[in-house]
């Protein structure tokens, strides 16, 4: 019988090596085939064979990966990706439904992205022959499968970096960019007879990085609104669905914007009618300067804005408030003090460019009004037909208003007390409105003004010394037209404790310049006894101690009618005179003293 070899004892790592010294330690290759030989069967051989077989597929992925980064970068000097240009620019102006032209093209494959230069998107025809966006930079994300194997470009992202886009209005409320997309529609016509089919254009990742934006109107020598620092960045675009985005930017005149929310599907008639459902944040906004306003209304100020805006398109409406500080509502007013508040609803039609101000609760402090009313869009002028309902409004919280709206008390004087209460209908294109209606001050103060000292021999009439250097109001009514050509006060009805009673009409023009005709129902005195003889008391008498009020503002000056009291009082005494009433002499010596007692000019 055969004798079985006996196994070849594995190494005792304990026992000293007896090599010759300097040999060269076997090589883990080498010690497994030794062990093989040997016939050995063991855990630790299975360790070596793991060993070997794990070293060399890192060594031979190593190398696939050497392999393939040298594919990488080599391959885009063998795809000639500017071949693709005139196939991406008639695809792309296709579904823009615009002429599009791009430079020169490269790709990196690393980043799955082809880098386009020199950007152009021309403008509708319709609008100008200009560029409506220019970039120097296009960054185009793809597919790098499809782009090697089929030759198939599928868009993955677009960032289009520094552009510069213009947009311009019609003045039948049009946008330049309102036909993107409609020569693509017009190719693709649907079933369904009088529709068309969006354009198949779908992007999972649209940007644009600090761009600037351009607001004009078509064919107008109106400045343009630019607005810098545009980033936007859109999610899953496509013309047939909604897609969320975010868009920010840097205001004219200082200030920022942010809008956030979804927009979709692209309306295929009017890409400006495309719903929208947002939220609006406005950050120190110059009305002066914005472009919403005209400038030449001399509205201006910062304000804060802050709403919703939810559009099908055709009919949208707006809800928010705003913030106004450092308000100016006249071209001669000042900035005011206070900060003015505005909650509003805003229904509007974009077809007719019209809309209504549902809700426009207007505060300052404690006073509050209510603005209502419709605004439409005539060419470039928008015209306003509304209604200003301000009750019972304290006149402390108002006062500081005045300079803003242009109003010019007295040097050195200042309203205190009382409440103001105002039904005004404001209508007009807004840069020459026309304010209409009755305004009443009651209970208040003229503090730092003394009327009666200002009346002069008038106030002397009455018998009664002034109090103080103010002068108090009991009631104020007056029908006010404000206009550009200048304001009109009418039904003047004044009634002054210390003085008496005074109605007149006038103007105030815009330099501020005044032109009164007043008449005064003095109590007391001399001039009780004038009215009295004149027929200008009780019974409804029509008349009164006549004076005007010349000057400014800042500075009136009030001077006494002494030919009017003279006729007025002629007139009283022939009346009494033919009736058989008593006091005419009396009265026509008091009129005859104030005469001798006033200075020739």
């Amino acid at each position: 019988m055969a004798t079985r070899p006996r196994p070849t004892p594995e190494p005792d790592p304990t026992k000293k090596d007896l090599r010759p010294s300097g040999a060269a330690e076997p090589t883990l290759e080498k010690r497994v085939v030794e062990m093989i030989r040997s016939g050995v069967d063991s855990p630790s051989l299975r360790e070596h064979l793991h060993a070997i077989l794990k070293k060399r597929w890192f060594r031979i992925t190593g190398i696939a990966i050497a392999i393939l980064l040298v594919i990488l970068l080599v391959l885009p000097f063998l795809i000639n990706v500017n071949s693709y240009r005139p196939k991406i620019e008639a695809e792309a102006g296709n579904a823009l439904g615009r002429q599009i032209t791009i430079g020169n093209l490269s790709l990196s494959l690393l980043s799955g992205t082809v880098e386009a230069e020199n950007i152009t998107i021309m403008d509708d025809p319709a609008f100008s022959k200009s560029a409506f966006i220019t970039a120097n930079s296009l960054k185009v994300g793809i597919e790098l499968w499809p782009l090697i194997f089929s030759k198939q470009l599928n868009v993955t992202g677009i960032e289009l970096e520094h552009p510069e886009i213009k947009l311009l209005k019609a003045s039948n409320g049009t946008w330049n960019f309102s036909s993107m997309g409609g020569s693509a529609t017009k190719k693709t016509p649907s079933p369904e007879k009088g529709t068309s089919t969006p354009p198949d254009l779908s992007v999972a990742k649209l940007e644009i990085s600090d761009g600037k934006v351009t607001v004009g109107r078509a064919n107008s020598a109106a400045k343009a609104q630019i607005y810098d620092k545009v980033n936007v960045e859109v999610k899953n675009f496509s013309f047939a669905s909604q897609f969320p985005f975010q868009l920010t930017a840097g205001l004219p005149g200082g200030g920022d914007a942010s809008v956030s929310g979804k927009a979709g599907p692209i309306n295929p008639q009017d890409a400006a009618k495309t719903p929208l459902d947002v939220s609006v944040k406005v950050n120190n906004l110059n009305l002066a300067t914005s472009g919403f306003i005209d400038p030449s209304t001399g509205i201006g100020g910062l304000a804060n804005f802050e709403g919703t805006l939810k559009s099908d398109g055709t009919k949208a409406k707006a809800v928010g408030g705003i913030n106004c500080s450092k308000l100016k509502l006249s071209t001669k007013g000042s900035p005011a003090p206070k900060v003015v508040t505005v909650k509003y609803a805003v229904d509007a039609d974009m077809d007719r460019q019209a809309g209504t101000l549902t809700q426009g609760d207007v505060a300052i402090g404690k006073a509050l009004a209510h603005l209502t009313g419709g605004f439409q869009t005539q060419g470039e002028t928008q015209v306003l037909n509304m209604k200003l309902n301000a009750p019972n409004m304290p006149v402390d919280e108002l006062e500081a208003m005045l300079p803003a709206l242009g109003i010019v008390l007295p040097s050195g004087s200042q309203l205190q007390g009382g409440t103001l209460s105002a039904e005004l209908g404001i209508a007009g294109p807004i840069d020459k409105l026309v304010i209409t209606g009755p305004v009443r001050l009651s209970n208040s103060k003229l503090a730092g003004f003394d009327l009666g000292s200002k009346l002069g021999a008038l106030a002397a009439f009455s018998g009664k010394a002034p109090a103080s250097r103010d002068t108090t109001i009991q009631n104020a009514s007056l029908n006010a037209r404000v206009a550009p050509e200048g304001t009109k006060a009418d039904a003047i009805n004044l009634t002054i404790p210390s003085i008496g009673v005074i109605t007149g009409a006038g103007t105030v023009s815009p330099a501020g310049a005044l032109d009164f005709r007043m008449l005064a129902n003095l109590q007391g005195g001399v001039a009780g006894g004038l009215t009295h003889v004149a027929g200008m008391s009780g019974g409804g008498g029509n008349g009164g101690i006549p004076f005007s009020i010349q000057g400014t503002t800042s500075n009136p000056s009030f001077v006494p009618d002494m030919a009017g009291v003279a006729g007025s009082v002629a007139k009283g005494a022939l009346q009494n005179a033919v009736t058989g009433k008593t006091g005419v002499t009396k009265g026509v010596g008091s009129l005859g003293g104030l005469v001798g007692k006033r200075k020739p000019n």
